[in-house]
């Protein structure tokens, strides 16, 4: 029960305690005033009747006796009236049936008021002539005490409706700052640190709300220091001191995440031999504020062309690794490259198109992070051995089919979805228990099985991911998988689909016309968060008010604060794949831990992916993670 029932209840009873308590007062002494007053009525009656009596008894006339007995009678409240004779001992009697207009019968029956009878003797001198008795009819009580007590009772009644309403309000606003500590005691449960509550005027309230105040900063304090120090641990192990660009541990964890997952795309490997000569004729100082200047026009120049992460990772080398892009794309890329190289050379003295290469490695199908490496740095080296600005390395795999022939193969396949769909177990540490299931998807186009990494870079690239994921989420309940699960399933969604405001008016539609048990959870990418806030906040709006929930994958990923996490609150964020991959690095170690414990303090799930075999699990015993993915329980095809 909560503290203002507790108090109205308590003011409740004593309120009615008193009432009843007062209502009994008054019931007792309005009785007893009505017996007395009929005692005296009746004590006056008798005398009075006996003194008329007198004249009539004495003269034996019974007929005016009997006027004057009816004539008292019938005037007042008796029950009944008797007369003895002491000449013969003749007795006469009238009587009056106790019936009382007004009151309930109920009432009556409650014989509040005992019998009072009056005895007396008819005298005159010595000589007595007569004995007359009178009962009084207590009629006059019943009425008169059934009246006070209605009135006293509709009074009673209005004062206490009055009284009731009046300490309801007043507790509500007694007790405000009580409810406002409380609300704000839950927000700072969910680590939801809004600004102070202004104290209020009561001193113990106050008091109250300054501790919580302080509580409150001291926790927010905590997680801005957890947000932090993972900034600077991020500074300090994976970016590169004077570029401000990350360096070469970052870019391999990067690359290999990109390999794992369906995309495209491409690696670029510069070597800026130009930056020698500047370090030579002007020192390292000179040298160090040009890749500065150079990373920052990089930066500027290249983030309109393509998404791309850039990368020093040697004294005068840079890695460039385009994801989402076709050769088309990349050949714009590399223009724009090369023309921003080329005048900041200009700027430090030096000659454009001169002391610099560039090697180009597509990425065609599967791959690793060394062969990839290897295709860009033959190239580079190629560059050097010939003269020349850039060379791109020619893989001897072919592409499957070309963009147009994606493109009507993709959209044949959506219209008559033609997917088929395995899942991913994702384990809880510790035990054999399934957190949830990730579900993947592949084409079925004519007599082959088409793997996701080769059709999704495709699927981006021709804008096709809104209605992809469509036909994916509808098939996942015409194929009945929902029914067949006991876990969660995780459905990854584009970045298209996250930034189209009719999928958003679909997937609200479709959740709530379709009974998912709160078993479907959708996966965003911290990118796309951190590419479109307002979006992704809408989105997860939805999901959450449809009953699904949702989580963030490749969480760390990014460069940037994790207070999204305060607004978002996802059920649960998988750790990129490059952690997994830390090993015995110490820096790495510290910056997933970092990681863990920011979500943790959110009371946010942690699960790590990535994980290949039981050694890599180990590595993360001490952070206390809920789950882990990865090939060490490969996907399953869904029968």
């Amino acid at each position: 029960m909560t503290l203002f029932r507790q108090l109205y209840s308590l003011l409740f009873g004593l309120f009615l305690l008193v009432v009843a308590s007062l209502g009994y007062v008054q019931f007792n002494e309005t009785r007893s005033f009505l017996t007395k007053q009929m005692e005296s009525d009746l004590n006056n009656t008798s005398h009075s009747l006996g003194l008329m009596l007198v004249p009539a008894l004495e003269a034996g006339d019974m007929a005016t006796v009997e006027t004057m007995v009816n004539v008292i009678f019938e005037g007042g409240y008796y029950q009944q009236v008797q007369l003895t004779w002491m000449v013969d001992g003749k007795q006469q009697t009238w009587n009056n049936a106790i019936r009382v207009q007004g009151v309930p019968q109920w009432f009556i029956d409650l014989q509040l008021f005992p019998t009072i009878a009056k005895e007396s003797t008819i005298t005159s001198g010595w000589i007595q002539l007569a004995q007359l008795k009178i009962t009084a009819h207590p009629g006059y009580g019943y009425n008169e005490l059934w009246r006070i007590m209605s009135n006293t009772i509709i009074v009673f009644s209005i004062l206490f409706l009055v009284a009731i309403l009046t300490a309801r309000f007043g507790l509500s606003w007694i007790l405000k700052p009580l409810h406002d500590i409380a609300e704000h005691a839950k927000s700072v449960a969910k680590r939801e640190f809004g600004p102070d509550m202004v104290p209020p005027k009561t001193r113990e309230l106050k008091d109250v709300v300054e501790a919580f105040n302080s509580m409150s900063a001291q926790l927010k304090q905590i997680f801005n220091s957890l947000d932090q120090e993972v900034s600077e641990l991020r500074k300090k192990n994976l970016v590169d001191a004077v570029s401000n660009l990350p360096n070469r541990q970052y870019m391999t964890g990067r690359l290999n995440s990109w390999l794992s997952e369906p995309d495209s795309g491409a690696l670029l490997m510069a070597r800026l031999s130009w930056l020698e000569e500047v370090h030579s004729k002007y020192g390292y100082q000179v040298r160090d504020e040009t890749i500065k200047l150079l990373a920052e026009k990089l930066q500027q120049q290249l983030k309109d062309v393509a998404d791309s992460v850039i990368a020093r990772i040697s004294a005068y080398e840079f890695a460039f690794l385009i994801t989402n892009v076709e050769r088309e794309q990349t050949s714009k890329y590399l223009q724009t490259l090369i023309r921003t190289i080329n005048q900041e050379m200009i700027k430090a003295g030096s000659k454009p198109n001169e002391d610099y290469a560039i090697g180009i490695a597509e990425r065609i199908g599967q791959s690793s992070v060394s062969s990839i490496l290897a295709q860009a740095d033959n190239a580079l080296q190629h560059a050097l051995q010939q003269g020349r600005i850039f060379h791109w390395y020619e893989s001897q795999q072919q592409q499957l089919f070309t963009r147009e022939q994606w493109r009507v193969k993709l959209t044949e396949a959506i219209n008559s979805k033609q997917f088929r769909f395995r899942w991913q177990p994702i384990q809880q540490v510790g035990s054999s228990k399934l957190l949830q299931r990730e579900i993947f998807c592949q084409l079925q186009m004519e007599d082959k099985v088409v793997h996701a990494g080769q059709f999704m870079p495709y699927v981006e690239l021709l804008s096709l991911g809104s209605l992809m994921d469509r036909c994916l989420i509808e098939k996942i309940f015409e194929d009945g998988i929902i029914e067949r699960i006991e876990q969660p399933l995780a459905v990854n969604l584009t970045h298209q689909s996250i930034t189209d405001v009719n999928f958003h008016d679909w997937l609200a539609k479709f959740l709530k016309d379709n009974n998912h048990q709160g078993l479907l959870t959708f996966e965003i990418q911290e990118a796309t968060i951190y590419g479109d806030t307002e979006a992704c906040e809408s989105l997860c709006r939805i999901i959450k008010e449809y009953g699904a929930s949702f989580g963030i994958d490749h969480f760390g990923r990014q460069f940037g604060s994790m207070t999204y996490l305060q607004s978002f609150r996802p059920a649960y964020v998988k750790l990129d794949q490059s952690f997994a991959q830390f090993e015995d690095n110490l820096h790495n170690a510290e910056l997933c831990r970092a990681l863990v414990n920011v979500a943790k303090g959110l009371d946010i799930s942690v699960i790590v992916t990535g994980i290949q075999e039981q050694t890599q699990l180990a590595r993360f015993d001490s952070f206390k993670v809920q789950g882990y993915q990865g090939f060490i329980a490969p996907p399953e095809n869904i029968d």
